[in-house]
C-alpha cells in the first residue's frame, strides 16, 4: 500500500475508479415469517394429518420447505387471535349501541344489540376467546406465539424416519427453520378431557403421544401393559424444541410420573443421565393398566411447550462401548440398553474420502426402526485402558499419539496412565458431549507426585447443543527423561459401565471451524447484505482465515472475506445478483488457512447456522442443513454512488484519515447530499463523505488517537444514504431533513495504525 502525504487539496488530484456495485438495502424487513412451533411436532410414516404451526407473520405464507423426500405440506388457513385493542374497540360500539337502543325504550337481546351494532357472529365469538384467554392468570401472553397456520402434512410410506429441517416460505422470504419428525409408530393426540380423566390409550403398545404443555397442565395417558413388559417411556420435549429465548431454563424440562392402578408411583424421571429429556425404563411387575403424567417441572407451559412422548417395549440404547475408533480399520461396539435385539455390531470404519470425524451407524432392530449412534472417527492409534490402573503403582503406560477408549466402573475409580514421552503434549477427553455420563477431570503430576497441571471443565463451543460442558482439556511440557501421571476421575465420584470415554493424547493441532449466520439471506435482487462468519479456534490457533464462495452462481460477491489471526468472528457482506431466482438458492462457503506445521492449507467448510438465544441471555450457534438465499424479485434501490473495492486491508493512520475514492453514477444528485454512516465501528472511528469545490468526492475514515484500537484488523460496514432538506413553507419554516437509504456499501477491510500520526493517506 502507497502512505502519500495529502490534505484537502489531494481531493483535486482524486483519481476516480469504476469498480464494484453500488450498495443496496440489506435484508429484508423484520415481519418475516417466524416460527415458534408446530403442533404436533411430527407424523408417522403413511399418514396424513392436519398440523399448526405457531409463530409471527405467517399471513403471506404460501408454501413450505422441507429437507429430505417424502414429506410434503399444503397451506390451508391462517388465523390470529383478536388482539386487545380489537376487543376494547368492538365493546365500546356494542356498549354505545345498547344505550343508544335503550334511551329509544327497547329491551334489546345480546344478539339484537350484536346485530344493530354490525359486529358479526364470528367477532362475538373471537371477543369470548379473548376475554377467555385475558382472563387466565396462568397464562403469558406472547405475541411472537399468537399466529396459527394451519397445514396438511402428508408423509409417504417409505419417508426416512428422523427429524427434518422445515421452514415456511412467502413470495419473498423464508421463515427460521423448526424441526418435524417422521415417526414409525402409531400416533395419538392428547385430548385435554374435560373431567380431567387420562386420555386413555387403547391397542397395542408402542404408541407415539403428541401433546402440549399449557400452564399449570399435567398430560396423563393410560395404557395396558402385561407382566414383564419392558417399557421405555421416552419425553421428546428439547428433542422437540432445543432452545427457548425466554425461558428459563430456555427450554421446556419436562418431568415423567409413571403410576400403577392402585395410584401409587412406581417410577419418575426429569431426565435421563445429563440429556434433559426424561426417559422411565421400567419392567411392569403384573398385567395392569398403568397412567404415565407428563409436566413442566416448574408447572410452566405455553403452546411451544410440545412433546413428542413414546411408550412402548421399544429398543432404547443407553451407552456403548467404544466411542471410536481408527479410520479404515475394524471395531466391534457393544451396546448396552433395553429391548435391544443386538448388543454388538462388528464393522469397519470409513476411511479415504469417505473419511468423516463422526460415522453414523445404523443397527436394525426387531422391533421398530434401526438404531442410530454416532461412532467418532480418528487418524490415531485406537488402545484401551487396562484394569488395574487405579494408582501410580499399577499405571497403564501409553504413548503420546493414540486414544486411549475406557470407563470409569464404578464409583470412585480412577484411571492412571504413566506418560514417558517429552515435549508439548495436549490431553483431553471426550465423554459427555457423546452422550456418557461421565463429569471427567484431569490431573497431571511429576515422578514426585507434584501437580503440574489440572483441569475439570472445557467449553467446546461447536458443542452448540451442550449447556454443561463437562469433558476436561489441559496441555502441558513434559521434560525429557521424567516419566508423568495422568489422573482420570469423575468429579462427583460416579462411576459404571456406561461412564464411557475416549481418551486423547496427542500433539498440539491448531485448526479451526467455521459458522456463518444467518442461515436464511432474504433480501432483493441486488442487494448487499450483512453476513457474520464465526471461528471456533481449537489448540491456540491464531491464523489469518480467508473466506471464499464455493461454485457460487453468477452474481454472488463477497467482500470482506478475512477473520484476523486475533478475531473470533467477522461481519463481511454478500452481494446477490442483480436478477431474481426461482425459489430457495443455495450457498456454500469455506475458509482457508496456513497450517503452523504443514504446507497444506487448513480447508474448513463455514457450516450455516442459527444463532440461538437461551434463557434471555446465551447463544449458541445451532448448525443446519443449508445455507439458503431467496433473492426476491423486487430491484434493491440504487446508491448513487460506489466506492473502490479492495481485496487487502487498507492502513488508517491512527490519529490520521484515509480517503477511498468514490464515484458518482447518478449526476442528478449532488455529492454534497450524501452521506454515510458506521454500523458498529471500532472506538474512535468515523466516516463521511468529504468534496472538494468541483464536486469530487471521497469517503473518508478518521481514528482518534487516543480512543482508537491501534493494529485493529477488520471489516468496516458503511450505509449509504441521502440527506435533502424541503424548502421552507409557512405551516412549516424549519422542515426537518428528509433522508434516502441506499444500503450498504461492500465490506471495506482496513487495519489501524499503532503508531500516532496527524496524517492522511490515499487508500491504494
Amino acid at each position: 500500500m502507497s502512505c502519500k502525504r495529502a490534505h484537502w487539496s489531494l481531493l483535486h488530484a482524486l483519481i476516480i475508479v469504476s469498480l464494484g456495485a453500488a450498495g443496496a438495502p440489506a435484508q429484508s424487513d423484520t415481519n418475516d415469517p417466524h416460527v415458534a412451533y408446530s403442533y404436533p411436532a411430527g407424523c408417522e410414516q403413511g399418514a396424513s394429518i392436519q398440523v399448526v404451526i405457531g409463530g409471527q407473520y405467517l399471513e403471506n405464507v404460501n408454501g413450505v420447505h422441507i429437507a429430505g423426500d417424502g414429506v410434503e405440506a399444503e397451506v390451508v388457513g391462517w388465523y390470529r387471535p383478536m388482539s386487545r385493542g380489537m376487543y376494547t374497540n368492538l365493546r365500546m360500539r356494542l356498549n354505545d349501541t345498547r344505550e343508544a337502543l335503550i334511551e329509544e325504550g327497547k329491551q334489546p337481546s345480546q344478539v339484537e344489540v350484536a346485530i344493530a351494532a354490525g359486529v358479526t357472529a364470528e367477532q362475538i365469538k373471537e371477543m369470548e376467546v379473548f376475554l377467555k384467554r385475558d382472563r387466565d392468570p396462568r397464562r403469558q401472553p406472547n405475541e411472537q406465539l399468537e399466529e396459527e397456520l394451519t397445514l396438511n402434512l402428508t408423509v409417504a410410506r417409505d419417508a426416512e424416519p428422523g427429524k427434518r429441517e422445515f421452514r415456511l416460505l412467502t413470495d419473498r422470504s423464508m421463515s427460521n427453520p423448526i424441526w418435524i419428525h417422521v415417526g414409525t409408530y402409531p400416533e395419538f393426540r392428547e385430548t385435554e378431557p374435560e373431567d380431567g380423566e387420562p386420555d386413555e390409550i387403547e391397542g397395542e403398545l408402542p404408541v407415539l403421544v403428541n401433546g402440549q404443555i399449557m400452564p399449570g397442565d399435567v398430560d396423563r395417558f393410560t395404557f395396558h401393559a402385561t407382566e414383564g413388559t419392558r417399557l421405555v417411556i421416552n419425553a421428546g420435549a428439547r428433542a422437540v424444541t432445543p432452545f427457548l429465548a425466554d425461558a428459563v431454563p430456555g427450554w421446556f424440562q419436562a418431568v415423567l410420573t409413571l403410576f400403577d392402578s392402585d395410584g401409587n408411583v412406581v417410577a419418575r424421571a426429569d431426565s435421563f443421565q445429563f440429556h434433559q429429556d426424561p426417559v422411565i425404563l421400567f419392567e411392569a411387575p403384573r398385567d395392569d393398566r398403568y397412567t404415565v403424567a407428563i409436566r413442566d417441572s416448574l408447572f410452566r407451559g405455553r403452546e411451544d411447550f410440545v412433546y413428542r412422548m413414546t411408550i412402548g417395549e421399544t429398543p432404547f440404547i443407553t451407552s456403548y462401548f467404544p466411542l471410536g475408533a481408527r479410520i479404515g480399520s475394524d471395531v466391534t461396539v457393544e451396546l448396552e440398553g433395553w429391548n435391544l435385539s443386538r448388543r454388538s455390531v462388528e464393522l469397519r470404519t470409513p476411511s479415504g474420502r469417505r473419511y468423516r470425524p463422526v460415522h453414523w451407524v445404523s443397527l436394525p432392530q426387531e422391533v421398530g426402526p434401526a438404531l442410530r449412534f454416532p461412532l467418532q472417527v480418528d487418524r490415531l492409534t485406537e488402545a484401551f485402558d487396562q484394569e488395574p490402573n487405579d494408582d501410580r503403582s499399577s499405571a497403564q503406560v501409553v504413548d503420546a499419539h493414540q486414544v486411549i477408549n475406557g470407563r470409569i466402573d464404578h464409583p470412585g475409580d480412577m484411571d492412571v496412565f504413566r506418560i514417558e514421552t517429552s515435549g508439548p503434549l495436549v490431553l483431553e477427553v471426550q465423554a459427555r458431549r457423546h452422550g456418557s455420563p461421565l463429569d471427567s477431570m484431569l490431573t497431571l503430576v511429576d515422578d514426585e507426585g507434584n501437580e503440574v497441571a489440572f483441569n475439570d471443565d472445557h467449553v467446546d463451543r461447536s458443542q452448540a447443543l451442550s449447556t454443561h460442558h463437562a469433558d476436561s482439556h489441559l496441555t502441558a511440557v513434559i521434560p525429557s527423561g521424567v516419566p508423568h501421571y495422568l489422573f482420570l476421575t469423575d468429579a462427583q465420584n460416579n462411576g459404571g459401565t456406561d461412564f464411557v470415554y475416549r481418551l486423547y493424547l496427542r500433539a498440539r493441532e491448531p485448526d479451526y471451524e467455521l459458522r456463518v449466520v444467518p442461515s436464511t439471506i432474504i433480501a432483493s435482487a441486488g442487494a448487499t447484505v450483512p453476513v457474520t462468519v464465526f471461528a471456533l479456534r481449537k489448540d491456540g490457533f491464531e491464523g489469518d482465515i480467508g473466506l471464499n464462495l464455493v461454485d457460487a452462481a453468477d452474481g454472488f460477491e463477497l467482500h470482506g472475506g478475512l477473520i484476523p489471526g486475533d478475531a473470533e468472528s467477522m461481519q463481511m457482506t454478500l452481494k446477490l445478483p442483480e436478477t431474481s431466482g426461482d425459489g430457495p438458492l443455495t450457498l456454500a462457503m469455506e475458509g482457508q488457512a496456513r497450517g503452523p506445521r504443514s504446507a497444506q492449507p487448513l480447508v474448513r467448510p463455514a457450516i450455516p447456522a442459527e444463532n440461538m438465544m437461551q434463557a434471555f441471555i446465551w447463544h449458541h450457534l445451532v448448525p443446519v442443513d443449508d445455507w439458503n438465499i431467496i433473492v426476491n424479485s423486487r430491484k434493491a434501490v440504487q446508491s448513487p454512488f460506489e466506492t473502490a473495492n479492495f481485496d487487502k486491508p487498507q492502513q488508517v493512520p491512527l490519529g490520521g484519515r484515509l480517503l477511498v475514492p468514490a464515484r458518482l453514477l447518478d449526476s442528478n444528485v449532488p455529492p454534497k447530499e450524501l452521506r454515510v454512516e458506521l454500523i458498529e465501528p471500532p472506538a474512535g472511528t468515523s466516516a463521511e463523505i468529504v468534496t472538494d469545490d468541483m464536486e469530487r468526492f471521497a469517503v473518508q475514515i478518521t481514528t482518534d488517537p487516543e480512543g482508537s484500537p491501534g493494529g485493529w484488523r477488520g471489516n468496516l460496514l458503511l450505509r449509504a444514504y441521502r440527506e435533502t432538506l424541503p424548502a421552507p413553507t409557512e405551516s412549516d419554516p424549519a422542515p426537518t431533513p428528509v433522508r434516502t437509504d441506499y444500503g450498504l456499501l461492500p465490506a471495506f477491510p482496513v487495519e489501524i495504525g499503532t503508531r500516532k500520526t496527524n496524517r492522511t493517506i490515499m487508500a491504494d
